[in-house]
This record gives C-alpha cells, structure tokens and sequence, in this order.
C-alpha cells in the first residue's frame, strides 16, 4: 500500500522566499512554516520581514529576516550566506520577487528604464538566486528544490499587455527548464508555478476597475479571480517529496484561463483608466494620423 504520510512535511528543512514582504511572499513563507520548514525571508523592506518573522515565530516557525535586493548579486550572495550561517543547509528556494514596472504602458511609449528594470528583477534576480542557491545544492550533493514564480502572461502574448513582464516571465519558464536539466542527474529539482489572476499590489489597481475585473471573469473559465491560499497546495507539492519525480515543470493555477482558444481585447473603458493614470499619455495606443 502506498504510504502518504508526511507526503508534504517539510519538517527539518529550510526555504528562502524571496519578496516575502507582501501579498503573495507571505502566503507562501506562512505555508511551508506551517509545513515544518524553518523560513529565511527575503526582501528590501526590512521592517515588513521583521514582523512577520515576529508573527511566524509566535506561530512556533524559526524564521529569519534578511535584507536583500535580488537585483544585486552581491546582496543575494549575503542574503544566501546568512541563511546558511542560520540554518545549514537550504533545502528549498522560492523566487516569488517580481515587479511590473512598465505596467499599463503601451509598448511603443515604453521608456527603456522602466524596460530594464522589470528584467533586472524578474530575471537578473531571479537568476542571481537560483545561482547561488542551486550552487550550495549541488556542494553537498543531497539535492533540494528551486520553484520559480513564473505567470500565464508568460506563456503567451497578449495584446497590449506589459511587455518586458511577459518577456521575463517567459524567460523564466525556459530558465526552469534548462536548469531542471542540468541538475537533475545532481537530484537539484527546479520547477515553475504559472499564477492567473490572484488580488496583489501589482493587480489591485486594475482589479479595482470593474471593466478590468469583468473582462478577467468572462476569460477565466471558473469565472472568478484566484484567492492566494489556493496557491498554497500547489507549491508544498513542488517543494515537498510529493514531486520527487517532477522537475521542469510548469504547473498553471489560473482557474482554466489559458486552457481557452478564444481571445477577448480590453474593453475601451480599460484604455480610457490607463490613459487617465499612466503618464505622459504612455497607456493609450498610437494611433495612424487622420492625414
């Protein structure tokens, strides 16, 4: 008979979650705590982390706050060297950081900061992490998980979507899969979660406009928005021995989203709140001169 006891304990073991100070971050450090994992917080506001760490350890959690822009490689390399001062060994790596900096941006009103920015984060920095983590991974030869928080945005194009998102978040995936190759013979498994539409920092102000929520709805064959606790399950599956034989993978949570053919543009409402709210006339398209 198959034993599925303890399939999802992470007791013993420590993670890294990265962008740990809001919204999605927390879910996920609150989750493998309560899973058993000792959690090593990552991100740039340090006072967010300390309550929380506060919070967690209140909830029995050994938790550790550090200080880190993964944009920079030698942050990172700090942040990986004090949760191994902490706690030994990483087990488990969560690259939740991400930003949407040319959100609502047209892509030919794109400034190039705003461009490199959201690849110096998204992918610099996830890099940076996967990099000196899976390194210590591979050291000690006793293998562990990496999960990447990739996004549906990057498994196809959308019309007039932030482009340097959706380019990064498709790196990502193809990032996890080259990885996922190179170190599976080492048992260094690195997997991707692919999130629709879940309420965070980056999506509220869109989420708040009712044309914006209506259209997400009428796309999503479960016709709602994701809540982040049901995000919970699937990265203790990624992290945990329930996925040992699972690497190069990425698993979609997005209500069916991207599992229709159909395509539905903005509704004109949507580009009349970017125009009113993204600068410098940057959220409304170019349009052919009338001459």
């Amino acid at each position: 008979m198959t034993k599925t006891d303890g399939l999802f304990d992470l007791s013993g073991k420590t993670a890294i979650v990265t962008g740990a100070s809001y919204g999605l971050g927390v879910t996920l450090a609150e989750c493998l705590g309560q899973a058993g994992a000792n959690v090593v917080l990552a991100a740039r506001s340090l006072d967010k982390l300390e309550a929380l760490a506060k919070k967690l350890e209140g909830d029995g959690v050994k938790a550790l706050a550090v200080e880190c822009d993964v944009a920079e490689s030698s942050s990172v390399r700090d942040m990986v060297e004090k949760a191994r001062e902490a706690f030994g060994r990483i087990d488990i790596l969560v690259n939740n950081a991400g930003v949407n900096t040319d959100a609502g941006m047209m892509p030919e009103k794109m400034d190039d900061a705003a461009f490199e920015h959201t690849v110096r984060v998204n992918l610099l920095g996830l890099w940076y992490c996967t990099k000196e983590v899976g390194a210590t991974m591979l050291t000690d030869g006793k293998g562990g998980a990496i999960i990447n928080i990739s996004s549906i945005a990057g498994m196809t194009g959308w019309k007039d979507y932030p482009p340097a998102y959706q380019a990064t978040k498709a790196a990502v995936i193809n990032l996890t899969r080259n990885l996922a190759m190179s170190w599976a013979d080492r048992g260094v498994r690195v997997n991707a979660i692919a999130p629709g539409y879940f309420p965070s920092e980056m999506t509220g102000p869109f989420l708040a406009l009712d044309a914006f929520k209506k259209w997400v709805e009428s796309s999503t064959p479960l016709g709602r928005i994701g809540e982040l606790e049901e995000l919970v399950g699937p990265l203790l599956f990624l992290a945990s021995d329930a996925s040992s034989y699972v690497t190069g993978h990425t698993l979609v949570v997005d209500g069916g989203y991207t599992a229709t053919a159909g395509y539905a543009p903005f509704p004109e409402d949507v580009y009349t709140f970017l125009g009113e709210n993204i600068p410098d006339s940057r959220g409304i398209p170019i349009k052919p001169n009338a001459d």
